[in-house]
């Protein structure tokens, strides 16, 4: 038998799902360009599903299995430093006394306690801190022993005669985790009983509430989980259940709500209904929902779109933000469909968000974060900016209690993205699907221990080093995500390049017999391009590979004393000393209202970019620090200001007068606190 082709099974699959172009470049090696990998075989090393739930095309490795390295593990530090790993000990929330998951007369933390819990937990297991993992364990056991006997557990929060369920909808997704880290059987037993509960309650009284309602399909997530790990037929009718409960997301033009954080996590509803059905409207309406919303909000660089806390029609400047609650979701909405279809759009939206939108919406040491960020956000102050932006408060300023609801659901953006930087794949094989230094313990083929050390300062940089470390000879398939902004991809093995057909947006598969020490490189060469936003006003975003460039604006931080900043949602523990976690306004001490200038005959001829040391704390994600930067031509705008709302007013039409040409500095989008980017624009 070729044990190879066995493993491999087959590079086919059927109608829309599988696209493949083969060529042999190096002796002993099929190289295939693909859409996703094929769901033919089964992997014997990791759980994919169930009959008849449809397999997913990537399967996530149990967290812990990826260690970041580089400007990711530094990011995950930064959070255990900051407001993650600290937001037990100044929370009101998280308080134990009288908790509502410590004790089942406990008043408060019903939903602050799993939505910190979820990231926090994940992040102890990265990182592998026993302080942490501890402190995750003192909850999880609460809430494992809060199970009653008809199967309810948790915080008992009714809604006249019905049972509101939304923060167990995110326990459940803290038990997962804590589950694939510990094989702790008490979770499945736990999830069972419960489920069994929510089967027994009427359709009247189950999901009703409006929070629960829209987001039931993070509970039907946790259903196919469990079930695809015992089988419980049970659990595919409470599936259907939940569908016809929840908020229909499959409407072909309107929402159930424009709330941004349901748009941003319940769009991805329909498509884990698909899993279980197979109907493609189902995972149809998903991909509708994602451009629905952003064909009139979504105007806007950095993979999110202009909602603030809601979506508005009339507010669709590049001025209006998003919640921090939105990025995450988003992300983690961007993952799991990833998981599922394989399809590297995915990919690639999660990017646009980790690395745009996301880093700017927290301060660089991740001890402040801010409710709402924006494109085009040039002052950042604790001042009311209703009905500017949709929230009467101090939402623009970076502050530790800037909402009970981001401050606690930040902490599953960093962990999330980092466990799914590399996949196993159903034919035994390994996918590197997000790129960032990281090392990854895992089975391929028929059992065989391997690890993949990834290097690189991607997106910061062209190149990805791999080593492939295994202790005996091994064949398995390796995957690739080549993005679709990457022209002229290269990869080497050994040295030996590697020949293949166009596979931009695809993945590049290497299949061959892997020696210990194998090294793999990877060229994603960046050029600069625009994109261009027609709604508004045609203004355009400077884009290098996957990063989106903004204005350079000089910030000036001033300190504020973060109980007199803080909403009213916001509490603080007793004791906890406030002045160690400041408030920070932030102005711009620069011009902000800059024109790009563009060459009529090639639009870009006149930006240069400049490439700077890579810092020396493994930080880029500040003014000082980028790697990055963009020289290019600008004109002040002087009738572009600050509005009556205290907020960057709308774009300016092209042909409003401008200044003098002058040169103006571009960096990454993610480092830019205050920025500009979107931009009026003039060509000449």
């Amino acid at each position: 038998m070729n044990k190879k082709k066995d493993i491999r099974c087959t590079c086919m699959c059927l109608g829309f799902l599988m696209l493949t172009a083969c060529n042999t470049s190096f002796q002993d090696a099929e190289v295939t360009v693909t859409e996703r990998p094929p769901l033919e075989c089964s992997n014997p090393n990791y759980l994919n599903s169930r009959s008849p739930v449809l397999p997913s095309h990537f399967i996530k490795l149990p967290v812990g299995s990826i260690r970041p390295e580089g400007w990711l593990r530094k990011y995950l530090e930064l959070q255990r430093e900051g407001l993650t790993g600290h937001l037990g000990e100044i929370s009101a929330w998280l308080e134990k006394d009288n908790n509502a998951w410590l004790t089942t007369q406990g008043d408060h933390g019903w939903e602050e306690v799993p939505y910190w819990l979820k990231g926090y937990g994940n992040l102890a297991y990265i990182l592998d801190d026993p302080e942490m993992i501890a402190e995750t364990k003192t909850w999880i056991e609460a809430t494992i022993r809060s199970q009653r006997a008809d199967g309810s557990f948790g915080p008992v929060n009714m809604r006249g005669d019905k049972p509101e369920l939304w923060a167990q909808m995110i326990m459940l997704w803290c038990l997962q985790s804590y589950y694939e880290y510990s094989g702790d059987e008490r979770v499945l037993t736990l999830m069972s009983n419960y489920f069994k509960w929510e089967l027994s309650l009427p359709d009247d009284k189950f999901l009703e509430d409006y929070w629960e309602n829209s987001r039931g399909g993070d509970n039907l997530i946790s259903v196919l989980w469990l079930y695809n790990r015992t089988g419980e037929s049970f659990l595919l009718e409470l599936a259907e259940k939940i569908h016809r409960n929840t908020a229909d997301w499959t409407r072909p033009s309107a929402l159930p709500n424009w709330h941004n954080v349901n748009v941003a996590q319940c769009f991805r509803e329909p498509a884990t209904y698909y899993m279980l059905t197979q109907d493609s409207a189902m995972l149809n309406a998903t991909y509708n929902v994602f451009h629905l919303i952003r064909r009139t909000f979504g105007q806007v660089p950095g993979g999110m779109f202009g909602s603030d806390e809601n979506c508005r029609m009339g507010y669709i400047d590049p001025r209006q933000g998003v919640e921090t609650c939105g990025m995450v979701e988003q992300m983690a909405s961007d993952e799991l469909l990833l998981q599922m279809t394989g399809d590297s759009f995915w990919a690639e939206n999660c990017e646009d968000v980790a690395f745009n939108s996301y880093p700017a919406a927290t301060m660089p040491d991740f001890k402040a974060l801010r409710y709402i960020t924006s494109p085009n956000h040039v002052i950042s102050d604790a001042n009311n900016h209703h009905p500017g932006i949709d929230n009467s408060g101090p939402f623009l300023a970076m502050n530790p209690f800037s909402s009970r609801c981001c401050q606690h659901n930040h902490a599953q953006g960093w962990p999330y993205y980092a466990e799914n930087l590399v996949f196993a794949t159903p034919d035994g094989g390994a996918a590197i699907a997000l790129y960032a230094s990281c090392r990854t313990e895992m089975k391929v083929a028929d059992g065989q221990n391997i690890s993949i050390h990834e290097e690189t300062n991607y997106p910061f940089e062209e190149q990805i080093r791999l080593t492939i470390n295994t202790e005996k000879q091994v064949s398995f398939p390796l995957y690739l995500r080549i993005p679709r902004w990457a022209q002229q991809a290269s990869v080497r093995v050994n040295g030996k390049t590697v020949q293949f057909a166009s596979a931009n947006g695809k993945y590049l598969c290497i299949e061959r017999e892997w020696q210990n020490n194998d090294k793999v490189e990877i060229n994603l060469p960046m050029k600069l391009s625009l994109r261009t936003w027609q709604t508004n006003k045609n203004s355009v975003s400077v884009d290098y590979g996957p990063l989106t460039f903004s204005l350079k604006i000089k910030e000036d931080y001033i300190k504020k004393d973060s109980r007199e900043t803080a909403i009213g949602d916001s509490q603080w523990q007793k004791g906890a000393d406030a002045a160690n976690w400041p408030t920070y306004e932030i102005h711009p001490a620069s011009p902000w209202n800059y024109a790009l200038i563009l060459n009529k005959a090639d639009a870009l001829k006149d930006f240069k970019v400049i490439h700077k040391p890579w810092p020396a704390d493994d930080f880029p994600f500040t003014q000082e620090s980028v790697p990055i930067e963009i020289k290019a031509t600008g004109r002040e705008i002087p009738s572009w200001q600050v509005d009556a709302y205290g907020l960057c007013h709308e774009l300016p039409d092209n042909d409003v007068r401008m200044g003098e040409k002058q040169e103006i500095t571009l960096i990454p989008m993610g480092a830019a606190r205050l920025r500009i980017s979107a931009f009026p624009n003039r060509y000449e």
